[in-house]
């Protein structure tokens, strides 16, 4: 592994925009967690031993190498591993743009199917899906996926290996992989709802093939606690640890705290912190999901929203209350910030994976109209979006096919309230 990720550093720093060999970019989602880094070196190795084509297959990591510190299991997982950091590649060292433009890239994404809205310029880049979570892709005869909602998309990735070239396995590489099942599947537990039979058939594989990889009840305890380390992170880097964007009608991120809720909300200046981050990325909101384990490895879930735009933290809420596949069954807390709606979630088994198509379909059915700070109510340190500037724009723009009359009135007497104040 090391000599192939060396070779993909080497190539890399020897190609210009115009010259040198294509690139098959084997990437994981933003989030970067073990699931996606692992994924991404393990196809991306398969690829460059069993692959017939002159495109150099290279493993990227979907974040900043400055953003590395926050993935600490991550960092554990290589350090056990015997693999350097220095020997990843990440987003900011290769231009996926300007190979795109010299047609000189293809690219596999593993534990993701769709790239984000940031990102859709690249999809006519993308040649095969590997991924594990809620199909979102439309079938493509240019495209091969392979979706199967198992617990570890390193479940999958062991799946083609194992079919298509065991060979290539040993000691490094499986215990990677292991790793990655045994973490995403919560100790391989029935009662955490994550594990399926395909993921139990191919960790026990590798446990068998290789007897040597770590008691699987130790390697989980010791990724766990490197994963829950949130010592001496700011409330910038804990929202950035784990966090996937959602663009569409409002901007927001999807975070989990690897931290109880109550301490997370008494973080001296939250709120300041909140709004800030909001500002400094574009978000119109931020959904928090926080997990802790009880002392018999139980999970606890709890939610909260943020946003300084009522409307917007309101209907979310109502929305995630209300939802029913699955229901979060949210129960309120109550906490000291305005601007914050806190929730016990019932439902411990509704991880982010199972929330995030919840949030989409929100705002597939939004149109996104009253998403301001309301202002005239609430002082806010968060900019209004520019759908929400007379300047920059207007809900109106687009004509009023989906406001009828007696809308239109409300909102004329909403704008006449508001200019009473």
């Amino acid at each position: 592994m090391e000599e192939f990720l060396r070779s993909c550093q080497q190539a890399v720093k020897a190609s210009s925009d115009q010259a040198g060999p294509g690139f098959h970019v084997v990437l994981g989602n933003e989030a970067c967690d073990i699931d996606s880094i692992v994924s991404a070196l393990a196809y991306a190795y398969f690829l460059s031993k069993t692959a017939r084509s002159e495109m150099l297959a290279v493993p990227l990591l979907n974040i900043r190498q400055s953003e590395l510190p926050l993935r600490s299991d991550g960092i554990f997982l290589l350090r056990q591993t015997g693999l350097s950091m220095d020997l990843l590649l990440f987003r900011d060292q290769l231009d996926l743009r300007a190979l795109q433009r010299a047609g000189r890239l293809q690219l596999t994404l593993v534990d993701h199917n769709v790239l984000p809205s940031s990102d859709n310029d690249l999809e006519e880049a993308v040649v095969e899906v590997i991924d594990h979570h809620l199909q979102e892709r439309e079938p493509s005869p240019t495209c091969s996926f392979t979706v199967e909602t198992v617990g570890s998309c390193a479940t999958l990735v062991t799946e083609r290996i194992v079919q298509k070239a065991p060979e290539i396995l040993d000691l490094q590489l499986a215990h990677l992989l292991y790793a990655a099942i045994v973490l995403d599947c919560v100790d391989m537990a029935p009662a955490a709802g994550k594990v399926t039979p395909k993921d139990s058939q191919y960790a026990a594989a590798l446990e068998t093939q290789f007897p040597a990889l770590p008691p699987r009840g130790a390697l989980f305890q010791e990724l766990h606690n490197a994963k829950f380390d949130v010592s001496g992170l700011n409330t910038e880097q804990m929202l950035l640890k784990d966090m996937k964007a959602i663009s569409g009608s409002l901007n927001l991120s999807v975070s989990v705290l690897y931290i109880s809720l109550e301490e997370f909300l008494q973080r001296e200046d939250l709120e300041a912190e909140l709004s800030g981050f909001c500002q400094k990325y574009g978000y119109d909101l931020l959904l928090l999901m926080t997990i802790f384990f009880t002392d018999s490895k139980e999970p606890i879930r709890e939610l909260a929203v943020f946003s300084h735009s009522i409307t917007c933290r309101e209907q979310v809420s109502q929305y995630l209350e209300q939802a029913q596949n699955p229901a979060l069954n949210l129960s309120p807390l109550s906490n000291p910030h305005p601007h914050i709606s806190a929730y016990h979630q019932g439902n411990s088994l509704a991880s982010r994976k199972k929330v995030l198509p919840i949030v989409k379909d929100f705002l597939r059915t939004w149109d996104g109209y009253g998403c301001t700070g309301d202002g005239q109510n609430e002082p806010s340190q968060v900019p209004p979006t520019p759908m929400n500037s007379l300047v920059e724009g207007s809900p109106l723009d687009n004509g009023l096919p989906r406001i009828t009359s007696q809308a239109l009135e409300e909102k004329f007497s909403q704008i006449v309230n508001r200019t009473d104040l």
